[in-house]
């Protein structure tokens, strides 16, 4: 108890020690100010309206950020309304016309030799075309709703086809459905199987060439989660 008493008088004696400390340099302080005052304020006047500049930079900073930010939401929003406007038209096109209308856009893109071997027996190989610079382009279309997903076991059937049976330099496959399965999308990966979804066929359909779309595989899909296979 006595040596709590101590040490509880020892911190008192110290914070009054520190207190009138603290009173002598702010006297000393005010001494020295007024004593150098023109010398002083002109500091302090520097300081405040280097401080105000700098909240109002900071400020306009924030807003400008914040103004690019919603732009760049808003232009996303209209880019995705447009191309769901797009893709009514392809929504509304039966299987066969989906393949012929990619057949279509291949050669607005500089394919050559472009055919549509979709049908029983195609083993996958639905558009057969080469591309600008000679390599061989296999594409399997698959005409789905857009709330479905393309299952690993599609995605399989392509991968035993394009390279073996056809000869494929670049494998597409391309869907009016919104996502691959997780499963699906690992397996077109590690085969190098160019994944076109609904979005990136949209981008497609509203003028950006395949070449542009192919390392974009998989990428920006419309659902954030990939079901799983």
């Amino acid at each position: 108890m006595a040596a709590r008493r101590r040490s509880r008088r020892l911190k008192k004696r110290t914070r009054r020690r520190l207190q009138g400390w603290g009173a002598v340099v702010t006297v000393a302080a005010g001494v020295w100010v007024a004593g150098h005052w023109s010398v002083v304020w002109p500091v302090l006047v520097a300081v405040l309206a280097a401080a105000v500049v700098g909240g109002a930079g900071w400020a306009l900073l924030r807003a400008h950020r914040r103004a690019v930010g919603q732009d760049r939401e808003w232009r996303e929003q209209e880019e995705t309304r447009a191309r769901e406007l797009s893709m009514a038209e392809v929504d509304a096109l039966s299987w066969q016309e989906f393949e012929a209308y990619v057949a279509d856009l291949c050669r607005r893109d500089g394919c050559t030799s472009v055919v549509v071997s979709g049908g029983s027996g195609d083993l996958g190989a639905d558009v057969v075309g080469y591309l600008a610079d000679g390599r061989k382009l296999v594409v399997q279309c698959k005409k789905y709703a857009p709330h479905r997903s393309v299952s690993s076991q599609d995605m399989q059937k392509f991968v035993g086809t394009a390279r073996l049976e056809h000869g494929a330099d670049v494998a597409v496959f391309v869907t009016t459905c919104r996502a691959f399965t997780k499963a699906a999308l690992g397996l077109a990966v590690r085969q190098d199987i160019v994944a076109l979804h609904r979005d990136l066929l949209g981008s497609w359909v509203r003028g950006a060439h395949l070449e542009t779309l192919i390392p974009l595989s998989g990428r920006g899909a419309g659902t954030s989660r990939h079901p799983s296979a």
